[in-house]
């Protein structure tokens, strides 16, 4: 079979007959040995057995981890190759919706080695542990040595983690471990079904001097799921990320755009499409704020800030910030369900720009009262065009013209796509 293109998921695709063929791992002019798999949609899946030759928009992977890490599966794309079907997953996901073709932007990239978070898995075996990215659509962990997507601070970590949790989990027993670089050192968070007893919290302790970590807490799991309030370990240092300049004290396991270039990159598109109300002092409201990458720059530069987000820990941090650095006249930070409750049409009203940057599921119930409202511009910031698509098609159908779409891949080689888009009333 001749690969043609690439499906929604970034499946190779073929034909056989009239029913498309999705077979993962290929590029678009391979000609591939197959086995079909089973039934997808109105197609096949299918396993590639055997390249034959390999299709101009293939690249050599250059991970020796490549193929069996599931951190990333695009690899063998040709940047050109995946940026394009980057694109066309934006477009597409709006046509699906009825609304045609957007003015997408060119897909702009972070560098390699730049993300700055990770959550890896973890699970000691008879006499190692293992520790790394799952395996795509398996539970068996592929015990990383090298990866070209992470900063170089979290891969030098890996040896000293995997001895300390050696030591501490059982034989057969999982953990996550989220590891961040901030401003003054790694934060870790181990997140483990057992409850810590003082050895166990000893030997973390001696990992964070030893590997000179800013944190390291830990947080009991049930049933693969955190549950209770993170316990702090060891807090060498505070744990700062400047946002706009202003250092704010991250959470222990707290969200961050996962790289620095690709916050930057949407700071750009959300000051730009708000400058005018900035400039005038106008009010401007930061929807799904968390610890306020957008909110703070926004008020450093002379808007008025609400900033909401239904998490607490998160608002806390961002008020302690604003308050410490004399921004509170100009930001206020508010714990609020947005899914639940979101502001109403009259509670817009006063704000001249609105931006939202909803977790994946999107922002549904806020995208319709923002679609009723009178809000002259709204930046949406997505991680998902699926859902994106959905709630750009409520505010165009509310009067809104998007007057374009910057798609960011800071999630190098995955499906993952970062984007800004930038709505304007015009009825």
């Amino acid at each position: 079979m001749t690969i043609d293109g690439l499906g929604q998921h970034g499946d190779g695709v073929g034909r056989f007959g009239d029913r498309p063929v999705f077979v993962p791992g290929t590029a678009p002019g391979d000609r591939v040995r197959i086995a079909f798999t089973e039934p997808r949609g109105d197609g096949l899946a299918a396993r590639a057995l055997e390249l034959l030759e390999s299709g101009d928009g293939r690249a050599e992977p250059p991970c020796p981890h490549f193929p069996e890490c599931g951190g990333c599966r695009m690899q063998h794309l040709r940047p050109d190759v995946l940026a394009g079907w980057q694109r066309e997953r934006v477009a597409t996901a709006m046509a699906r919706r009825g609304r045609g073709t957007l003015s997408v932007g060119e897909v702009v990239s972070v560098p390699r080695n730049s993300r700055r978070r990770a959550t890896f898995a973890a699970r000691r075996g008879r006499g190692s542990l293992f520790l790394g990215f799952n395996e795509e659509g398996t539970h068996r962990i592929v015990d990383m040595a090298a990866c070209h997507v992470l900063r170089p601070a979290i891969i030098a970590l890996l040896p000293a983690l995997r001895g300390a949790l050696f030591d501490l989990l059982e034989e057969g027993a999982p953990a996550d471990v989220h590891v961040a670089e901030l401003d003054d050192g790694l934060d870790v968070l181990v997140i483990a079904e057992r409850e810590p007893d003082l050895p166990v919290l000893d030997r973390l302790a001696a990992l964070a001097a030893d590997a000179d970590l800013a944190r390291i807490g830990w947080r009991r799991a049930r049933g693969g799921r955190p549950v209770g309030p993170v316990e702090p370990v060891a807090n060498r240092r505070p744990g700062i990320l400047r946002l706009g300049g202003v250092p704010v004290v991250i959470p222990p396991g707290g969200f961050l755009q996962a790289t620095a270039e690709g916050e930057a990159i949407l700071g750009t598109a959300v000051s730009e499409a708000t400058a005018a109300a900035t400039a005038r002092g106008g009010r401007i409201a930061d929807l799904f704020s968390g610890t306020g990458a957008f909110a703070l720059p926004l008020a450093t530069a002379g808007a008025v800030v609400t900033a909401v987000d239904g998490d607490s820990a998160s608002i806390g941090a961002l008020s302690a910030a604003a308050n410490g650095h004399g921004l509170a006249p100009r930001l206020a930070a508010t714990v609020r369900d947005l899914d639940s409750d979101p502001l109403t049409p009259e509670e817009l009203a006063p704000f001249e720009a609105v931006v939202f940057d909803p977790p994946r599921a999107g922002a549904r119930s806020q995208a319709a009262a923002l679609a009723e409202s009178a809000v002259p511009v709204v930046v949406a910031i997505s991680c998902n065009p699926a859902s994106f698509a959905r709630d750009a098609r409520l505010l165009i159908d509310g009067g809104y013209a998007c007057t374009g779409v910057t798609p960011v891949d800071q999630f190098l080689w995955s499906g993952h796509l970062e984007l800004a888009a930038v709505f304007r009333r015009h009825r």
